[in-house]
């Protein structure tokens, strides 16, 4: 569901950082709006809980290969969206849960690259809006990412072993809400959605039908666009939880 009032937004980070549960899972979401805010003078990390060893329909396969393949298919594109690096927490693919070693991961990545914002899934969705279920990889990648934000990152009693080695608390100020059934804030990506499919490219082992995956993913974005009057948006749920002053003049969600 669109708004029909919805204007593009425009509020961009310094840093920002990804959190996905799947290789692949940051092309099909936020490459757009990465790429452009990159373009822009923005710096980005991804963070990949797990390394997609379960991502195949072959059940003789070596699952570490197609981690393998699978890790340097990411590296690729990122490249190509224009991520800083890339960090692999090297969870079980198909078991993520949300637990206590999973959020201090996510903490010491927040608290190192220390991010404005952080784009993860959206830890409500069960059931996409139009049908399809949420894997259970995305809600636990989703929902440790919320939690690793907030409260765990901020609180300087939260992991004391990682500010004792040097990650003191660290305060995220956004987070962006991929593939939800609440968007809104529309991003314009229409510079960048030829560098969305570039990297979604990247992932020949998931893509047995490339351009019909490329046709819908285009078709989606131009949906996403209209919300916004543009060629191609893509739409988040957005959380301010702390608000800087110089963004109080934004007319936006704040």
């Amino acid at each position: 569901m669109t708004d029909e009032t919805a204007t593009a937004h425009t509020w961009r980070p310094k840093r920002f950082m990804v959190i996905v549960g799947h290789p692949d899972d940051a092309d099909f979401g936020p490459a757009g709006a990465a790429a452009a805010w990159i373009d822009a003078g923005a710096e980005g990390w991804l963070v990949c809980c797990t390394s997609g060893d379960a991502g195949g329909e072959d059940p003789t396969l070596d699952p570490m290969d197609l981690a393998r393949a699978r890790e340097e298919e990411q590296r690729r594109a990122a490249e190509i969206v224009g991520y800083s690096g890339v960090t692999f927490l090297h969870q079980p693919d198909g078991n993520l849960v949300n637990d206590l070693p999973l959020r201090e991961m996510l903490v010491r990545e927040i608290r190192t690259f220390k991010p404005d914002a952080v784009c993860c899934g959206d830890p409500e969705v069960v059931i996409h809006d139009g049908g399809g279920i949420n894997h259970t990889d995305h809600r636990a990648a989703a929902m440790a990412a919320v939690d690793a934000v907030y409260p765990a990152a901020r609180n300087p009693m939260a992991f004391p072993r990682l500010a004792m080695n040097g990650l003191p608390a660290f305060r995220v100020r956004r987070l962006y809400l991929m593939w939800s059934n609440q968007p809104d804030a529309w991003i314009d990506v229409t510079a960048t959605v030829d560098r969305k499919i570039e990297a979604l490219r990247s992932h020949a082992s998931q893509l047995h039908d490339p351009e019909a995956v490329f046709a819908r993913v285009r078709g989606r974005m131009r949906e996403q666009g209209a919300a916004i009057g543009v060629a191609a948006a893509e739409g988040y749920r957005l959380v301010v939880i702390e608000q800087d002053p110089a963004d109080t003049a934004e007319a936006e969600k704040a």
